[in-house]
């Protein structure tokens, strides 16, 4: 019998196993917050803006797995890039647990929830974007470089309104950068991703 061990594919099967056990997670919890909204909707005010977010980082999630795939001819695993690319899955598992606390208690309704923890959801998904830059360098300098410039401007751009994001409570901001946020996700997607 072949010694699995040091085959890269064998070890990424490994990876992708831990990934989708956190990308699984996190898509529970946001699946969970969605079903109590549903079964309980009168019970606290629902906010548009925190329910584009809800769908926008659905779409990232499952976006992070598909674009995995492309590690599938990684030749040179590592604990590090093993760890980070665990470590990058748990901001976005971060991210759902942010959506949808536990229990809604101390809370009105979804806005006043939404603009209490902006901090915390904005500094996260800046971060995500910042570490998306590594992620996307393993896959190769050349598919890095693939991408073009749209890439870097896109990830800056997105780590600059967060951060904006973080201070202001201005409804108009935050709506039209949710919306912008998800409809270019899409487009993203649909643009580079739509096969393999």
């Amino acid at each position: 019998m072949a010694d699995s061990v040091g085959d890269p594919h064998a070890l990424y099967f490994h990876v992708r196993i831990v990934l989708g056990m956190v990308v699984g997670l996190a898509l529970t919890h946001l699946l969970r917050g969605v079903a109590r909204i549903i079964e309980h909707p009168a019970q606290k005010p629902l906010y548009w803006i925190h329910l584009v977010w809800v769908v926008s980082i659905f779409v990232y999630l499952l976006h992070f797995w598909w674009w995995q795939l492309r590690l599938t001819n990684e030749t040179q695993w590592t604990f590090l890039i093993f760890f980070f690319l665990v470590s990058y899955a748990l901001l976005l598992y971060l991210l759902a647990a942010l959506l949808f606390p536990e229990q809604m208690n101390d809370y009105q309704g979804y806005r006043e929830y939404f603009y209490s923890r902006r901090s915390w959801f904005f500094a996260v998904l800046a971060t995500v974007y910042a570490v998306d830059f590594y992620d996307t360098w393993l896959k190769g300098a050349d598919y890095f470089h693939s991408l073009g410039v749209e890439y870097p401007v896109r990830n800056c751009g997105f780590i600059v309104l967060c951060a904006v994001a973080m201070k202001t409570r201005r409804p108009l901001f935050h709506g039209l950068f949710a919306v912008a946020a998800f409809l270019y996700q899409v487009s993203w997607i649909a643009r580079l991703y739509e096969s393999l």
